[in-house]
């Protein structure tokens, strides 16, 4: 029976319409440097000078425009954010179908996945960075995936259990099929809905992580004007020009509740 457009089209829009905001900082910080009206580290005026015709949205603590640093300080911190997201997704995935294929192969997962559950991951990250501190976003992203992927595995492994207990599944045990073929074309197709809820709620626990550890000054690689690195210079002027914080935080924070609104979206509709 085919389904018509009308059906479905009110979620999906719903979601689509969430997002918007999030594609549109996205492009924004990706575009940013060659719209941005000024070098990155270009001094032109006062220190946390007020809004003008040259700078819209005022001065930073060193007479920086703003805006540019705004438009040249998105793209490193959503990308990582992004890689994170993929990456702590795949791997649970894959991670969850094995452990729902091979009962024992799942506990020895579980086993090895209670001790970065119990962790703070922010301790981890200042335990780990604090004495590595030429790691980078690649320490970052590796701490990321150690502590994100146990908690979304067993996510996996949850919803993974129902379609490994099911007839398809079954007799391709019963042809002899490899644990791969298992995994790869029987089981994780059938995650489509649960992988990319759990995209979008990653990628959002990701730009958390990244804006933390870049407030923090952790990962120096991500540049000078990262979002986070932005709030954390100059809270000391926000009452002398408030957009030099809440630009980069409402950038931040756009990003992340757009797309969990998306997601939420996107749940629903699956649900419906």
């Amino acid at each position: 029976m085919k389904v018509s457009a009308a059906a479905v089209s009110p979620a999906r829009l719903l979601s689509r319409i969430a997002v918007a905001p999030a594609v549109l900082v996205t492009l924004l910080a990706a575009l940013g440097p060659t719209l941005a009206p000024h070098p990155a580290e270009e001094a032109i005026g006062i220190p946390f000078g007020d809004p003008g015709a040259g700078a819209p949205l005022g001065t930073d603590r060193l007479g920086r425009d703003v805006l540019s640093q705004l438009l040249y300080g998105g793209w490193g911190l959503l990308l990582v954010a992004a890689v994170i997201a993929v990456l702590v997704t795949g791997l649970s995935g894959v991670l969850g179908a094995v452990a729902a294929l091979r009962p024992r192969i799942g506990e020895w997962i579980e086993l090895g996945s209670d001790l970065f559950i119990l962790l703070p991951a922010v301790l981890g990250i200042l335990l780990v960075l604090t004495s590595w501190p030429d790691a980078g976003p690649l320490g970052l992203i590796v701490l990321a995936l150690l502590f994100g992927v146990p908690y979304c595995a067993r996510i996996f492994t949850a919803a993974a259990a129902r379609v490994a207990a099911s007839g398809y599944v079954e007799s391709a045990r019963a042809a002899g099929e490899s644990l791969g073929h298992l995994v790869f074309r029987e089981v994780l197709p059938n995650l489509r809905a649960v992988s990319t809820t759990q995209l979008g709620l990653r990628f959002v626990a990701a730009v958390y992580l990244v804006s933390t550890a870049s407030f923090l000054q952790l990962p120096t690689t991500l540049g000078a004007s990262n979002w986070a690195v932005m709030v954390r210079e100059n809270a000391s002027g926000m009452l002398l020009n408030p957009w030099a914080v809440l630009a980069p935080s409402m950038a931040i924070a756009i990003v992340a509740v757009s797309v969990n609104l998306a997601v939420s979206a996107f749940g629903r509709g699956d649900r419906e």
